[in-house]
C-alpha cells in the first residue's frame, strides 16, 4: 500500500506507556474485531462460550503512567496506521456525504498491555476491537506482529483490513445497520445470538471491503495487497481458529462466520464498493 509521506488523522490518541496495577480486560461488546480470536480461542478451547465475554465488562483499577520508550518499529506502525485511518476519513466522508448523511470521525487509541474504554478495562490481549459506547477503536500494536507470526497473515494490507473491519462497526454503529444483534441480547438463544453476530462481523468485512474499492480507485493499492487481505480475512475465520486450537471445528459456536464467509464478504464489498450490497442481516445464505 502507498502511504509514506501521506497525510496523517489527527485524531490518534497515544495512551501507551498506561498500565492498571491487576484486571484481565475483555472485550464487553460484540464487535471485538479481530484481535479479540486471541481470547476467543481460549474460551472456545475450554468449551466455553465466547459470547459470554463479549457481553461482560470487568473490575479497573487506578492506572499509573509510566515513561513510555517507542521502538522504531512501532514508530512506523504507528505512522502507518494514522495513514490508513486517514484515508478511512476520507473515503467514509464522502460515502456519507453522497448519501446525505455526515460522518463522525472515530478516535484511534494506541495503547500497550491494558486499556480502559467505555466497554470496560481490556488487556492487550484481545488485539483491536472498537467500543460501541464511546466510539472509539483501539489497538495495541503488537497485534501485527501476531498476526504475522502466529496467523501467517504478512504484509501492511494485512493490516490495514484490519482497522477497516473496526472502522466497519463505527459504520454500523453510526447507521443502526446491526441494530438486529443489538436487540436481540437476553431474548433469544445463544445459537441464535451467535448467528447474528456472525451476521454483524461479515458485514464489518464487507465495509472493510468496501473501503478497499475507493482506496484503489485512488490508486494507493499495490500488487499483492487484494491478496493480502484475503489472507488476513482467511486466517481468522471461526472454522480455522477452531480447528487450529482443538481439531474440529463446532458452527453453531461460531461468532466471526468461516474462512470462506469472511473473504467472500469482504471481497464483496470490494467489488462492489457501496452500501447497498451489503445487508447481511437480510441475506439467505451467508
Amino acid at each position: 500500500m502507498k502511504w509514506r509521506g501521506r497525510k496523517q488523522s489527527s485524531n490518534v490518541e497515544d495512551r501507551r506507556g498506561r498500565s492498571s496495577g491487576s484486571g484481565l480486560g475483555i472485550p464487553a461488546l460484540a464487535g471485538g474485531g479481530t484481535g479479540g480470536i486471541i481470547i476467543l480461542l481460549l474460551v472456545m478451547f475450554l468449551g466455553g462460550n465466547p459470547l459470554d465475554f463479549l457481553s461482560g465488562t470487568t473490575t479497573t483499577d487506578q492506572q499509573s503512567t509510566t515513561q513510555y520508550v517507542e521502538t522504531e518499529r512501532e514508530a512506523e506502525l504507528a505512522d502507518f496506521i494514522s495513514v490508513v485511518l486517514a484515508d478511512t476519513e476520507t473515503i467514509w466522508s464522502d460515502i456519507f456525504k453522497e448519501n446525505g448523511m455526515q460522518y463522525t470521525e472515530p478516535p484511534l487509541v494506541l495503547f500497550n498491555d491494558y486499556v480502559q474504554s467505555a466497554c470496560g478495562g481490556q488487556s492487550s490481549a484481545v488485539g483491536p476491537f472498537y467500543c460501541p459506547g464511546d466510539q472509539k477503536l483501539y489497538i495495541d500494536l503488537s497485534f501485527y506482529d501476531e498476526l504475522e507470526r502466529n496467523f501467517q497473515a504478512p504484509g501492511d494490507f494485512a493490516m490495514a483490513y484490519v482497522i477497516a473491519h473496526e472502522v466497519g462497526h463505527h459504520v454500523q454503529t453510526l447507521l443502526a445497520l446491526n441494530k438486529d444483534l443489538n436487540e436481540a441480547r437476553g431474548k433469544v438463544s445463544e445459537e441464535e445470538l451467535n448467528e447474528l453476530s456472525v451476521r454483524s462481523e461479515l458485514q464489518a468485512d464487507y465495509l472493510a471491503g468496501v473501503w478497499a474499492h475507493h482506496a484503489e480507485s485512488m490508486k494507493l493499492l499495490e500488487a499483492g495487497d487484494l491478496e493480502e487481505a484475503l489472507d488476513a480475512a482467511s486466517a481468522i475465520g471461526d472454522d480455522t481458529l477452531q480447528k487450529r486450537a482443538q481439531g474440529y471445528a463446532v458452527p453453531e459456536t461460531f461468532t466471526h462466520g468461516t474462512s470462506e464467509q469472511r473473504k467472500r464478504w469482504f471481497y464483496r464489498g470490494f467489488e462492489s464498493g457501496n452500501l447497498e450490497d451489503g445487508d447481511t442481516f437480510e441475506a439467505n445464505e451467508l
